[in-house]
């Protein structure tokens, strides 16, 4: 008998230290931010102005494979090239800048893949912190994941620029 009631001092005993466990483990966690809005700043003054019409930082990768496949074909030598001379010519500058235009799109998708990384938060204080200290690097419109709740950087009535809560 007396060893039955030991099992059960020890199984209460599993028992409490599991429930604390859980309970610290539970409070661990940030708490989401409410389905509100959230004002970031009373203008909208220099948001997205570091945006170029190009994408990401600006870079715009097909201009800059024309203005490539210009330098090089304006760099030729000896002149005039005649017709046989032109055509691989005209093949070595187009694969030194496609090559230089690969190299564009893939930085602009590491850009991006970064600004994707920054706009998830774990907390809400965090997110406006980061906005208003960035905001010519972000747009109106601008998805934004706060502990798992997703908010759209958007314009108030009175031009305000709020974090306001994305529902589908």
């Amino acid at each position: 008998m007396q060893g039955g009631k030991e099992m059960v001092r020890e199984m209460r005993w599993i028992f409490v230290m599991t429930a604390l466990a859980m309970a610290f483990v539970g409070c661990a966690h940030s708490q989401r931010p409410e389905s509100r809005i959230y004002v970031v700043s009373e203008s909208t003054d220099g948001v997205g102005s570091a945006l170029g019409s190009g994408g990401a930082g600006g870079h715009d990768c097909n201009d800059e494979f024309k203005q490539c496949m210009k330098r090089c074909w304006d760099k030729r030598y000896p002149w005039p090239h005649n017709k046989p001379q032109s055509g691989w010519y005209h093949e070595r500058c187009e694969q030194d800048c496609n090559r230089a235009f690969n190299e564009c799109e893939d930085e602009k998708q590491k850009e991006e893949a970064e600004k994707q990384k920054k706009l998830k938060f774990s907390r809400m204080d965090e997110a406006i912190d980061w906005i208003r200290g960035h905001k010519a690097e972000v747009a109106i419109g601008t998805v934004v994941i706060v502990a798992g709740v997703t908010f759209v950087l958007a314009t108030g009535g009175s031009g305000a620029l709020v974090l306001a809560p994305l529902v589908l």
